[in-house]
C-alpha cells in the first residue's frame, strides 16, 4: 500500500471512530436522561455497538457520564447564547431564570446520572461556561445599582446555580411541584438580588415561565 493510501486508510478509521464516539454519547444521553442509573450494556445496546468498542472509548461509566453531561453543559450554553440579556438587568435576569430552568428541567435525570459519578467540584466546573453569562449579568446588574453589591458577584452566581439544582432536587424528591417551580426560583432570586432597602420586584406570571 502507499504512503497516501494508508493515510486515507488511518484517516477513515479515525473517522468511523469519533463517529461510533458522538453515537454512544448520543444514545448515552436519551438512555440516561430516561434512566440514570443505566448500564454500559445498556447504552451499548442503544448505541448499537458492542461492549468493547464502547470501552475502546470510554473506559469507565463516570469517564461517559463526564463527556455526555459536558456535551449538555455546551448545548445548554448555546441555548442561553439566544437569550437578550441587555436592558433592564432585573428583566434580562428572569428571561435567563426562565431558559436556566427549562435547562435544568429538561436534564433532571442526566444531572441525577452525573451526581452518582462524578464530584460536586467537577459539577461545577462543567458548569462554567454557561454560567460565564449569568456572571456578566450580575456584574452589569451591580455597577446599574439593579442587584445588590455588598456581596461579591461570584456569591450571585453561586446562589443562582444552587437555587436551581436545588428546585430540581426538590422535585425529584416530590416536595415541589413541577409547574411552581419556576415562579419559586424567580422570585427567591430575584429577593436574593435586591439591593438591601429596594423593594423586591413582583415576579410576573411570564417572568416565571
Amino acid at each position: 500500500m502507499t504512503q497516501a493510501g494508508e493515510e486515507q486508510r488511518v484517516r477513515g478509521r479515525r473517522a468511523d471512530a469519533r463517529r461510533n464516539a458522538e453515537l454512544i454519547i448520543d444514545a448515552a444521553w436519551d438512555i440516561l436522561g430516561r434512566d440514570p442509573a443505566a448500564s454500559m450494556g445498556d447504552i451499548a445496546q442503544g448505541a448499537g455497538v458492542g461492549r468493547v468498542t464502547l470501552y475502546s472509548h470510554f473506559g469507565s461509566r463516570p469517564e461517559l457520564v463526564e463527556a455526555v453531561f459536558s456535551r449538555a453543559m455546551s448545548d445548554a450554553d448555546a441555548s442561553l447564547g439566544t437569550v437578550d440579556l441587555g436592558g433592564d438587568p432585573r428583566a434580562a435576569l428572569a428571561r435567563l431564570i426562565d431558559s436556566s430552568w427549562r435547562i435544568v428541567d429538561r436534564s433532571r435525570a442526566l444531572l441525577r446520572a452525573a451526581q452518582g459519578e462524578l464530584s460536586p467540584e467537577r459539577i461545577r466546573d462543567l458548569h462554567e461556561t454557561p454560567m460565564r453569562r449569568i456572571h456578566a449579568l450580575i456584574e452589569r446588574g451591580q455597577a446599574e445599582g439593579a442587584f445588590r453589591a455588598d456581596v461579591p458577584a461570584a456569591w450571585l452566581v453561586a446562589t443562582f446555580y444552587g437555587v436551581l439544582h436545588t428546585a430540581a432536587d426538590e422535585i425529584t424528591a416530590a416536595r415541589l411541584a413541577e409547574n411552581e417551580a419556576p415562579h419559586a426560583i424567580a422570585g427567591t432570586l430575584l429577593a436574593a438580588f435586591t439591593p438591601p432597602g429596594r423593594p423586591v420586584p413582583e415576579v410576573a406570571e411570564s417572568d416565571a415561565g
